[in-house]
């Protein structure tokens, strides 16, 4: 994959993010809608298609947050939702398909119309980071530019990943529905999933979200502080 980066200086805007990834093992699913159609739902409450994000090559995608500290909860919807996909056989715990991701932030572009005919940065970061993930066997990597931020947060999410790679369908989903609506109780939560509040509880506790939710806090608060 070569990824060319031609700079425009009248057409770069502001800071943003892109979010480069495909999915791990997608063919092990009959139907491809079933990952299709969750991750068309989620990216299109971002956004509209091939303005802001495309499905491309089968499997792989890329999607444009306009605002860069909204890139590492993005990821982890995406992440949920992946995880959350079970397989025809009700009896596996965890789903039989993952997906990795690169985060590129840096400058935008209004140089195209398409997402796939736009240069800047946060495209290149994205896409030197999604080359880099393949090489190294990693599921999510930060390029945004300053190394500092990308040397510790990286080893960060070394950690992080071994949480989440390992989440089961029934914990992902219940994440899943935490991140995209955090307003909700468990009381409602339990209801929208049919299950009791306590295993609600536990669901939670099991997928660790509240060490993820940190993580997604100390993303917010360093990158922030990058760009004071």
């Amino acid at each position: 994959m070569i990824f060319l980066y031609i700079e425009f200086f009248n057409d770069i805007t502001g800071m943003l993010a892109v979010i480069t990834g495909d999915i791990i093992n997608s063919r092990k699913l009959e139907n491809p809608k079933e990952w299709l159609f969750p991750i068309k739902n989620l990216f299109s409450s971002i956004g509209e298609e091939k303005k802001t994000w495309e499905i491309f090559r089968g499997d792989s995608f890329q999607i444009e947050i306009k605002d860069p500290m909204d890139a590492l909860l993005v990821a982890l919807k995406v992440k949920a939702t992946i995880k959350s996909i079970s397989d025809k056989d009700k009896s596996i715990r965890q789903s039989p398909v993952d997906v990795r991701m690169a985060i590129g932030i840096g400058e935008g572009s209004i140089g195209g119309t398409n997402i796939g005919e736009k240069v800047g940065s946060a495209y290149i970061r994205s896409g030197e980071a999604f080359e880099s993930l393949k090489r190294n066997s990693s599921n999510l990597l930060l390029n945004s530019g300053w190394p500092n931020l990308d040397r510790d947060f990286n080893f960060t999410l070394k950690f992080a990943l071994i949480l989440m790679d390992n989440w089961t369908i029934s914990s992902a989903e219940t994440i899943k529905i935490i991140l995209e609506c955090p307003e909700l109780k468990q009381v409602e939560l339990a209801k929208i999933l049919g299950i009791e509040q306590n295993s609600v509880s536990g669901r939670i506790q099991r997928g660790f979200l509240g060490e993820i939710l940190e993580l997604e806090r100390f993303f917010r608060l360093k990158l922030k502080e990058q760009m004071l």
